[in-house]
């Protein structure tokens, strides 16, 4: 026997033999060390804020360990702040998700110009980022008391909108605001399922017999529907951690968490970093589980689609 043959027989007796850098090598690669940037951000800004702020609420103004700042979630105030944060986020979220849904499936499976798509997504990529102070004063300046809107309608049609009881300044009105930037967002990230629809299934309900409606209701809308109610939850987690906006637009006239975290911890006469933190371990919980419903309805969607 030759050695070549002595070298193989000794490498199929010990089991197959290892190829390809070890895990060790593996975390020095170029592709990781790209990454590494990233890995380094979501550490410093994501993770260890919530360790900071679950240590926090569980400290009190000496030091000591205490349930106090979590008891505190139990105050009136504090339990009417979550649920008007709670139900703005629902009610814009369930609406910019009706209404973004219909000007998706309009743009994608409508006969409008095609040109129109095109600038559909590129305006729903700007609005959907398009928030905070610059926002609120485009919303005073249209529908505020001396906005644009506003006075067109009082003085051509002599109809006032705040005498008919709408105020840009409460739930509804911090809702409508919101709807700016939940719309484009509902519309980018539905049209990739929506795109999913193959036009081989509806032509095959034709053929079956189907009407639109029936098509609508026993194949397309089944089939969106884990995506919708994905982005749904995605969509009350962006509405509930949004400050700015709300800050600027109503400031302490509306009780929201947000705006009740920030009078916590911007230093005022009331300030207690401890339930601040509590406050915002209460928002982390909250958003998490939405998103959560995001991450596995998306989930399931990607493995049905292939």
């Amino acid at each position: 026997m030759s050695s070549k043959d002595m070298a193989s027989t000794r490498t199929n007796k010990g089991g197959p033999e290892r190829s390809g850098p070890s895990r060790l090598a593996r975390l020095f690669q170029p592709e990781m060390l790209a990454v590494l940037p990233f890995i380094i951000f979501a550490v410093m800004f994501l993770m260890l804020p919530t360790i900071y702020l679950a240590t926090t609420a569980f400290t009190d103004r000496q030091g000591n360990f205490t349930f106090d700042n979590i008891i505190g979630l139990g105050a009136p105030q504090i339990v009417s702040a979550y649920d008007v944060s709670i139900r703005i986020s629902l009610t814009s979220a369930a609406i910019g998700a009706v209404l973004g849904l219909a000007i998706t499936l309009a743009i994608i499976r409508g006969r409008l110009p095609e040109g129109l798509r095109s600038a559909v997504m590129t305006f729903s990529g700007v609005a959907s980022n398009f928030a905070g102070v610059p926002l609120a004063f485009a919303f005073i300046a249209t529908l505020g008391r001396l906005g644009l809107i506003t006075i067109v309608l009082k003085t051509l049609f002599g109809f006032d909108i705040y005498r008919a009881g709408f105020n840009l300044f409460s739930f509804w009105g911090l809702t409508i605001t919101y709807l700016y930037f939940q719309i484009p967002l509902m519309i980018l990230i539905i049209a990739p399922a929506v795109d999913g629809l193959k036009k081989e299934w509806n032509e095959a309900a034709q053929m079956l017999g189907a009407s639109r409606w029936q098509f609508w209701r026993y194949i397309g809308m089944p089939v969106l529907w884990p995506s919708v109610l994905g982005t749904l939850s995605l969509l009350f987690a962006n509405s509930f951690g949004a400050i700015a906006t709300a800050w600027a637009l109503t400031g302490s006239n509306l009780n929201i968490v947000t705006v009740l975290l920030y009078n916590q911890i911007r230093g005022d006469a009331l300030q207690n970093p401890g339930l601040g933190a509590a406050l915002a371990i209460g928002m982390v919980l909250i958003t998490s589980f939405a998103n959560v419903i995001y991450l596995v309805v998306n989930a399931r969607t990607e493995r049905w689609r292939r």
